[in-house]
């Protein structure tokens, strides 16, 4: 878009002009308006780890392990304090991402299992078919967990390669339940299919064990690693959505105790690990100048796992909860010569805003459907002065309209989430039992108050009332189960329909 602006310009300029030095400075100056001038389309990297905490890494605080890597990337790039993702669950979460809509509006909610019969539909359309459109290679290697079934699957969804995992890695015999069920009755059932790895649409390992698991994020980063170094004039967009450090953890022997944290820390090395991989092989092919790499979560730590999960501190609860903690996300983006070095981005932003921004980056047309992200590269760039072009943010949880949010103050209303209420998860990879508790309606100054702690609602009737509409006009388009609202706006998701291929799994 911006070279067919400077050759409108260039053309009605008259030769002679093109001598004088200020319409030379003029036009050097439109070219790089905001430092967003881009000569070629960019290369785009989507790292997105399952259940990582907002302080499971260096930058956001851990210091249990080291993550060099990650600290890195920092360094080198931006972070985001304030960057949330649309739901605190695995499927609805990446629905989000995958399309820049809220996953209420299309239809998915939850986290889809091998019973699913639902996906993302056809008719939505993701970051790769966006990507592909301006004639870039696309892959996915990992976790996909928006529906299992071959229409479901991501290279029917815009990308030209896929292997991994169609849903979470504890979705297979060896379910903690299971686990659990067994040590007081040896051959008490399991209600899980076996874990398939998938290459494309077709199964390739039909019966996923513990020593598949343990190689799966070494594997993903090399299949990551080769993708990113073949020999292409093409852009490319990678997706590399890892299994970890989602429950049941599994590390490979090169990082097995090597934090000296236990298993939590190992898998987090590794992960770390695997984004070393990435940046390095980005750098090999000289790239980094030409190359977005993004890296969050798809949800908060699931803490009732204890010493097998991440914390979230100092958000409050986690996973499974519209609170800071189940939906803010720790991230980093990383762009050489773009994105300003060491900086930090306190301003909010969402992985819906990441498919337009990738359409902007790529001068790419975005959906005909409505979609709910935002272009967020003043953000990414650090432009003076730039805001959150969200006015408002909806917070749902399981067909639940929980909150609202703008960028500084949050609107929770009565509901029900569940707690530990201050006790210690559980050990050994089996969880505790979350206690039921009754959200207050309440309002938050999160700019002051990162836990959610104080209830300011009596100081601020205002915004508690720009807020209130904001959920009004929510609850009208996408529907509300606390108040029994139907929406009008939401679009269904995938069904798998009679005549449909299946996906073979083993039960």
């Amino acid at each position: 878009m911006l070279l067919r602006f400077t050759n409108t310009v260039m053309k009605s300029i008259p030769l002679h002009l093109f001598l004088c030095p200020l319409v030379v400075w003029t036009l050097m100056c439109c070219c790089q308006v905001g430092g967003w001038a881009q000569e070629t389309p960019p290369n785009v990297v989507v790292i997105f780890i399952d259940d990582m905490g907002y302080a499971d890494i260096g930058p956001f605080g851990d210091t249990g392990y080291p993550t060099p890597n990650l600290d890195r990337m920092a360094a080198e790039g931006r972070k985001f304090t304030d960057f949330c993702v649309s739901s605190a669950v695995c499927s609805a979460s990446r629905s989000a991402l995958m399309t820049g809509c809220y996953h209420k509006r299309i239809g998915i909610s939850g986290a889809l299992g091998p019973k699913s019969t639902i996906g993302l539909n056809a008719n939505e359309t993701t970051i790769a078919e966006v990507c592909r459109s301006k004639g870039y290679r696309t892959a996915v290697y990992g976790k996909w967990h928006l529906g299992h079934h071959p229409k479901f699957l991501p290279t029917n969804h815009g990308f030209d390669e896929y292997y991994g995992i169609p849903y979470s890695n504890d979705m297979w015999p060896l379910h903690p339940q299971t686990v659990a069920q067994r040590r007081i009755d040896p051959n008490a059932p399991s209600n899980w299919a076996e874990l398939p790895m998938i290459e494309d649409t077709k199964i390739v390992i039909d019966r996923m064990g513990p020593a598949d698991q343990e190689q799966m994020t070494k594997q993903f980063t090399e299949r990551a690693v080769e993708f990113i170094r073949r020999d292409s004039d093409q852009p490319f967009f990678l997706y590399l959505p890892h299994p970890m450090v989602h429950v049941p953890l599994f590390v490979s022997d090169a990082f097995r105790g090597k934090s000296g944290r236990g298993l939590f820390g190992d898998v987090v090395m590794e992960v770390d690990w695997s984004v070393g991989q990435i940046l390095g092989a980005i750098e090999d092919i000289g790239a980094e100048r030409n190359t977005l790499v993004v890296f969050t979560s798809d949800n908060g730590p699931w803490l009732s796992y204890g010493t097998h999960a991440g914390k979230a501190t100092p958000l409050r609860e986690g996973k499974g909860t519209m609170f800071e903690g189940g939906y803010r996300e720790p991230t980093l983006m990383w762009w050489k010569g773009k994105i300003p070095a060491g900086t930090t981005c306190d301003t909010f932003a969402s992985t819906i805003d990441l498919l337009p921004t990738i359409a902007a980056l790529a001068d790419a047309e975005l959906p005909d459907h409505k979609i709910d992200g935002h272009d967020i590269r003043p953000l990414m760039f650090g432009d003076q002065g730039a805001k959150t072009p969200h006015e408002s943010f909806a917070c749902f949880y399981k067909g639940e309209l929980e909150a609202v949010r703008n960028e500084r103050f949050k609107l929770v209303f009565p509901h029900k989430y569940r707690t530990l209420n201050g006790h210690p998860g559980g050990t050994a990879g089996l969880p505790i039992a979350y206690q039921q508790q009754m959200a207050k309606r309440a309002l938050y100054d999160l700019d002051n108050d990162i836990g959610e702690t104080t209830d300011v609602s009596e100081a601020f009737p205002e915004v508690v009332a720009e807020l209130e509409a904001a959920a009004a006009r929510y609850r009208n388009e996408l529907g509300d189960k606390l108040t029994t609202t139907k929406g009008s706006e939401i679009r269904p998701a995938g069904k798998l329909e009679p005549g449909d291929e299946e996906l073979p799994l083993v039960w």
